[in-house]
């Protein structure tokens, strides 16, 4: 009987210590904030309508802008030079203004974002799933970068994060692959972003100055200062690129709806046959004299 009491009174207090840990580690889960590996899309309200926002300027130069581009700042300007923009042009106005606040505080809500990995090196080869990776400071890239997971998967990366760095690439590319999307790609700066005969995707948040040279970029351009856009092609986040339909060659010669082909076709083929009956009365003469 004792033994048999003593039995039933070691399972119970092992139940006992089994529960109480359980109700520890539940506890301690509770009281320590869960912070996922998968980051959720930044928030930047009507800023992430534009291919190109700034704050007092920005420069345009062989360029093409396929979205919105603006000065957010009263006053700004926004100066083209041989550029096109498919899209609006939103000079210090109401819209801009509204837009580059927005921006302001989805960069500094980045900010804050928890950092996952941190990365060093010029990410030259790499193949980076969707998180949140951190350079403590400056980042210079070269190389190409491939971002491989779903439509829905989100990258962000943060340069600069113990409060200085710039972000600087030359001939560096992204590349999407396993269905990503640049939409979800984001770029935070603490300082100015510089990209050189690079193909970037994704959004850049610079704390300063944005330069662009030579290249695309298929995002968003976004800048606390000016931004300076030179031999670019820029498409806006969300924009579909479609290459203008080619017609085939068309003989406007047997274009029998415009009268003004039909008389120029005969002009010209009156024009050959004087052109060819006058060689070869030459050719003959020629001929004969021999």
């Amino acid at each position: 009987m004792k033994n048999r009491l003593k039995t039933k009174m070691n399972f119970f207090d092992r139940l006992t210590a089994r529960l109480s840990a359980i109700a520890l580690s539940a506890a301690l889960l509770s009281a320590v904030p869960f912070h996922s590996a998968f980051a959720a899309v930044p928030a930047l309200g009507t800023a992430g309508t534009y291919a190109v926002l700034a704050g007092p300027s920005v420069t345009l130069t062989d360029s093409s802008i396929i979205g919105d581009v603006g000065s957010g700042l009263p006053f700004g300007t926004v100066t083209q030079t041989n550029s096109t923009v498919n899209g609006t042009v939103h000079q210090g106005d109401a819209s801009a203004i509204a837009a580059y606040s927005d921006f302001l505080i989805g960069y500094d809500a980045l900010a804050t974002e928890p950092c996952n990995v941190t990365l060093t090196g010029t990410l030259a080869g790499q193949v980076l799933a969707q998180n949140v990776y951190c350079f403590d400071e400056a980042a210079t890239l070269t190389g190409q970068l491939t971002l491989d997971g779903p439509a829905n998967g989100v990258w962000i990366f943060k340069v600069g994060t113990l409060g200085t760095g710039a972000l600087t690439g030359t001939d560096f590319s992204v590349i999407m692959s396993g269905g990503g999307q640049s939409c979800n790609v984001y770029w935070w700066v603490a300082e100015a972003a510089s990209m050189t005969t690079s193909n970037f995707q994704g959004s850049i948040l610079a704390g300063m100055d944005t330069t662009f040279t030579g290249g695309s970029l298929i995002g968003r351009d976004l800048a606390k200062a000016g931004a300076t856009l030179t031999g670019v092609t820029v498409s806006a986040c969300g924009s579909v690129v479609t290459p203008p339909p080619v017609d085939p060659t068309k003989d406007t010669c047997k274009d029998n709806d415009k009268d003004n082909d039909k008389k120029h076709c005969k002009g010209n083929d009156k024009d050959r046959d004087k052109d060819r009956d006058k060689d070869h009365d030459k050719n003959k003469n020629k001929n004969h004299n021999k």
